[in-house]
């Protein structure tokens, strides 16, 4: 397996020492988390100060399992982050080959790479992110068939109505949910595995006790149950999405895919985008795998005036 750079979104810091200002300064487009985060309220101080208890545990996983309509004999797991979730996957299973379609999310293949797994001969994992990261990739059950079969949705919410989850209680299945991107509080590091309940298990006690601080597991079941907020947040982020492809393909670039969180274009020469960008304080996503793609996220309805004048 050919050795993964860990490029990510993020790294304010490192554009304020490049390009000067502080980073509250800065605009971040270089992730895909939302920029309306849900609102933090109703947390009890001994969620602060008690170990998190099992009731408020089970208040989380049974708020996730009616905002995703998992089937009932699929199980859930909550963990601090899907990052923590993904960095467990190779231990799912022997150490054999995986099969990763990319371009994509880098942590999985750095994941498995870490773990001395090949991608080489008959794949005994797979993994998708659906929709994909970054270009926006819809995949369909039938094209997931490894007996260890991982199905990233971290950014699944804004379609619901694609979401694989009717297939998490097949064997061999994990289906990885991200709380931070949705609801843009990536902040509070909490994210789900939901799938066989042998496989949630081992993952249970990969993570051992209290995975999950106890004011994420308020807000986590807040945020859940709040149907109406999703429903309201979608239709924004749809209509920002359409008002961001206007006007960057209006300076000449191209829509090759995205989400209704983060946008990719074509734009010729990303080097030279990011660069004009972050003149303005914009930062920007761009690829060790392409010359020629820059990822955007959504802007705060506020921001919107600085990147029509950085364009």
């Amino acid at each position: 397996m050919t050795k993964k750079s860990n490029d990510h979104g993020g790294g304010l810091d490192g554009a304020a020492r490049q390009y000067g200002g502080k980073r509250t300064d800065w605009i971040d487009l270089s992730t895909g988390i939302n920029p309306l985060p849900y609102g933090v309220s109703g947390i009890q101080p001994d969620a602060w100060t008690a170990l998190p208890d099992q009731t408020a545990a089970t208040n989380l996983t049974d708020a996730a399992r009616a905002f995703w309509n998992v089937p009932d004999t699929a199980a859930i797991l909550a963990a601090p982050g899907a990052s923590s979730l993904i960095a467990n996957m190779p231990r799912l299973a022997q150490t054999a080959s995986v099969d990763i379609a990319g371009p994509t999310y880098n942590e999985h293949a750095s994941a498995f790479e870490l773990a001395g797994w090949k991608t080489d001969g008959a794949a005994a994992a797979q993994v998708v992110v659906h929709p994909n990261n970054p270009d926006g990739r819809i995949w369909s059950i039938d094209q997931i068939k490894a007996p260890l079969r991982i199905i990233d949705e971290s950014f699944c919410d804004v379609m619901p109505l694609q979401s694989l989850i009717q297939h998490a209680t097949e064997p061999g299945t994990i289906v990885l949910k991200s709380f931070g991107k949705f609801w843009g509080l990536a902040g509070l590091r909490l994210g789900f595995a939901i799938g066989e309940p042998a496989l949630i298990e081992q993952l249970k006690t990969m993570l051992g006790p209290w995975p999950v601080s106890g004011p994420a597991l308020t807000i986590g079941a807040q945020a859940l149950r709040d149907h109406d907020w999703a429903n309201q947040t979608r239709m924004r982020l749809e209509k920002d999405a359409a008002k961001l492809d206007q006007l960057i393909t209006a300076k000449g670039a191209t829509v090759v895919g995205g989400t209704t969180l983060f946008r990719l274009y074509d734009v010729g020469d990303a080097a030279e985008w990011q660069d004009r960008l972050a003149q303005s304080q914009i930062w920007s996503r761009i690829f060790p795998y392409s010359t020629r793609w820059l990822r955007l996220g959504l802007p705060h309805p506020m921001d919107w005036s600085r990147i029509e004048d950085a364009l």
